[in-house]
């Protein structure tokens, strides 16, 4: 699974939910240029200056009256670890920054009146136990869950193993199926160098599970992905394979390529298999005790 872009923690998460990063002129999404370092002019310690006005994918989920939720933790940020200057000078701020949530900055969600898809995590627990889950959601951590250095691994994990339970323990398991990667990672090494697919991408290779009643047992899947596949499902799924193609799309903006039409990307659909016995659920426990230290020579 490559990172959609070779960058940064806001251009993975502006790729996962619209396939572009760009700087635009307010309110024109035909003004858009690609941009990998400081798209909407955002920085790990202040807000984006511009709005992001490019197509997303939560524009063709509330065309085709699709729900669709965003969910976020609600605690600090990694500002004062990333800009400690800029901390000290206005304060650490809390809730999760725009770096992992751009969503509320997308043009698309406030002109369809779409910011209360937009929830605090534990809306999202209540939503997967009574059963009202929307079609497609997101979560996103904040700084304290996130495994970012120097935060806690095992804390992330037990966050993401809550999560899971949730759903496998709602009335939904059925119909689920559940993506986890992360957005980028700390090391400088792969021996897979990026297949080039347009001037933006792609990046490091990073995990990807799917945790399903309807996902092939033990299957390792070794087609080319990124995190264009998560929304060629969804618009496969849900929106009868309509792209965010500016051709097609009624909302033009000019994004260098139509990532999820690229025949080198691979059909996360070829994880499923929809014959088979659903699995059951497997609840672990969010806090497990560490295993044994490894040992020199052993």
């Amino acid at each position: 699974m490559f990172e959609s872009a070779f960058s940064w923690s806001l251009p993975s998460h502006l790729f996962t939910v619209s396939a572009w990063s760009a700087n635009c002129t307010p309110a024109d999404p035909m003004s858009c240029s690609s941009d990998l370092v400081q798209p909407g002019h955002e920085t790990a310690a202040s807000p984006p200056g511009t709005p992001f006005s490019w197509t997303d994918i939560t524009y063709l989920l509330h065309e085709h009256r699709v729900s669709w939720g965003y969910y976020i933790a609600r605690g600090t940020n990694v500002r004062c670890e990333d800009d400690p200057v800029a901390c000290a000078l206005q304060g650490p701020s809390v809730g999760t920054p725009t770096i992992w949530n751009p969503l509320p900055n997308f043009s698309t969600v406030h002109d369809n009146d779409q910011l209360g898809n937009i929830q605090e995590v534990d809306a999202f627990y209540t939503a997967a136990k009574d059963g009202t889950l929307p079609a497609v959601s997101w979560i996103v951590s904040d700084g304290d869950l996130s495994e970012h250095p120097p935060r806690s691994i095992a804390v992330g994990q037990a966050f993401v193993t809550s999560l899971v339970n949730a759903v496998m323990q709602g009335p939904e398991w059925d119909s689920s199926a559940i993506f986890v990667t992360w957005d980028d990672w700390g090391g400088f090494y792969d021996h897979v160098v990026p297949p080039r697919v347009d001037p933006n991408g792609h990046g490091l290779r990073v995990p990807g599970l799917l945790i399903s009643p309807w996902a092939k047992p033990g299957f390792i899947d070794h087609q080319m992905l990124s995190f264009d596949a998560y929304l060629k499902l969804i618009e496969d799924l849900f929106l009868n394979g309509q792209r965010l193609n500016p051709a097609t799309d009624g909302r033009p903006d000019p994004r260098p390529v139509v990532r999820e039409e690229l025949l080198i990307l691979g059909n996360l659909l070829a994880e499923f298999d929809f014959a088979q016995e659903p699995l059951p659920p497997l609840v672990l426990s969010d806090h497990t005790s560490p295993g044994p230290a490894s040992l020199a020579g052993t």
